[in-house]
């Protein structure tokens, strides 16, 4: 069983299965488009939030180097992408990237992940999205009805309508093609970067420079049971993670990781991109020092603005506008945050779509998901059923505890594709690399050492539910996956051919 359950899907088996006419998705994607996608997935709540928070709580004004720490705990799994995304450019992510190097059981549990982490973190973005929405119909006098708005005040059997229509209408949107949606995108992200941009460039005629004084408050220690990480660390180094304090700014890490996440789902378009060897690397590597340039700078501008400790958690940069007498920016922000949260909400819809795509066309989930539409070449019927579950989800589920399950599956997929590029370096020496991870082993090794630090770092509640998730997940494989697999299908074939006696002698 152990064989079967390991079982790898070759490289040129996989890009074999991309040239099928009804699997085909239609190429249409360039570098540039690449980078707006990851922009617009990852420039999202956590530039216009988790400032606040992790300033006010854990790094002070020193929160623009837990940004920077954040930024290359990142980089390191970004080198990692962009090796697998240019030599397998397949739809799939980091699924069909373990495929190739761990095996199909490593596979499933992989793809299993990224359905709910794109699931959840899809139905989130949408509701933050009706609430700045519904924010800016209250200050133009506009009233949702209590039934069809934001959870909070929608009663028990309130349905928020704002948030299933946004995830209907970008459904749509993707069904009618990549081009369209990069299109889309383009624009989107042109308006929120030049929010951003107006933010750093207006915030910086406001800083005080006394505000950054201390940079790096004094150290404060913290709840031992906040996280997973007080216990583990303090058993095996003698210390434990604190707020502020040279410590506090790992701390803060953690937290401010959470707005990177978003880049990998640019390596799920490698499939549909012109040039993936030349410009999935660029994509990648390109959207993450973008985003965590503006990052760094708003950061720097919003705790100089406001010292730290008077900093709102729920919105600080247009909070800290305000407390400056400079109201207006307050709704130039919001209006910036939701036109922001379009991208990020249609980007991962787009990334869920994918990888379900791929595990149908391996076998692994009903074939009937893995046609594409005969116009468009998307994957049309995935799309669909996916964009209608979401809208629910996000309709009706309270999910605020459930969104940090989006961490823990990013960072797990962080873990599994940086094993899977030494594997696969040592398994298939000879395969064609367009990019190649530099400084092999160190940098995949360091890459899981960062993310498994900032797993240990989430509430123990996230693992419970996340074992649960994946547990439940083996019974979908034992019970379907593994009996449909097309490799194990093709195994048996070629098995059954091997051990049939010639026609002769059958007498």
């Amino acid at each position: 069983m152990s064989s079967t359950l390991f079982r790898t899907k070759k490289v040129e088996q996989s890009i074999l299965d991309t040239e099928e006419p009804e699997h085909a998705l239609k190429k249409s994607l360039s570098a540039l488009d690449l980078t707006v996608f990851g922009v617009g997935v990852i420039i999202g709540t956590g530039i216009f939030v988790l400032t606040g928070t992790v300033a006010k709580n854990n790094a002070g004004p020193a929160v623009a180097l837990a940004f920077v720490a954040a930024g290359v705990a990142c980089a390191l799994a970004a080198l990692c992408y962009a090796e697998f995304a240019s030599t397998v450019p397949v739809a799939g992510s980091a699924y069909t990237f373990s495929y190739a190097s761990l095996g199909e059981l490593p596979a499933w549990i992989i793809g299993w992940d990224l359905v709910l982490e794109f699931a959840l973190g899809t139905a989130v973005v949408a509701v933050g999205w009706s609430g700045y929405v519904q924010s800016l119909m209250d200050n133009a006098g506009w009233e949702m009805p209590a039934a069809l708005g934001s959870r909070e005040g929608a009663g028990e059997f309130g349905f928020d309508i704002l948030a299933a229509a946004l995830v209907l209408v970008l459904t749509c949107i993707l069904v009618l093609g990549m081009k369209l949606s990069a299109r889309i995108t383009s624009l989107v992200v042109a308006i929120k970067v030049a929010v951003v941009l107006t933010v750093i460039i207006a915030g910086a005629f406001l800083i005080d420079g006394d505000n950054y004084d201390p940079f790096i408050p004094k150290q404060q220690a913290v709840d031992a049971g906040e996280s997973l990480q007080a216990p583990l660390i303090q058993l095996m180094f003698g210390w434990a993670p604190s707020n502020f304090g040279v410590m506090g700014i790992f701390t803060a890490a953690s937290v401010v990781f959470f707005a990177f996440i978003g880049f990998d789902v640019v390596a799920t378009a490698a499939e549909e991109t012109k040039n993936p060897q030349r410009d999935m690397p660029r994509g990648i590597i390109g959207s993450l020092l973008i985003c965590t340039t503006l990052y760094v700078a708003v950061s720097i501008v919003v705790t100089g603005m406001q010292p730290y400790s008077e900093l709102s958690v729920d919105a600080p940069l247009a909070d800290a506008f305000k407390a400056t007498g400079h109201p207006w920016f307050a709704g130039f922000i919001s209006f910036g945050a939701a036109v922001g949260l379009t991208t990020v909400c249609m980007i991962l819809l787009l990334g869920q779509t994918r990888v379900f795509f791929a595990m149908s066309r391996d076998g692994l989930l009903p074939r009937f998901f893995s046609h594409v539409h005969p116009k468009f070449r998307t994957p049309h019927r995935p799309t669909i059923l996916l964009g209608v579950i979401i809208a629910i989800l996000a309709g009706f589920t309270p999910l605020t505890e459930l969104a940090a399950l989006v961490n823990i599956g990013t960072l797990f997929a962080f873990v599994v594709v940086a094993i899977g590029v030494l594997v696969l370096r040592r398994t298939r020496p000879d395969l064609h690399r367009s990019f190649r991870t530099p400084w092999v082993p160190v940098i995949p090794v360091l890459s899981v050492c960062a993310s498994l630090w900032l797993m240990i770092n989430l509430p123990a509640e996230t693992w419970v539910r996340f074992g649960i998730w994946m547990v439940g997940g083996f019974f979908v494989y034992f019970l379907y996956g593994r009996s449909h697999s097309r490799l194990g299908r093709h195994e048996e074939t070629t098995v059954g051919q091997i051990m049939k006696p010639p026609r002769g002698d059958a007498q």
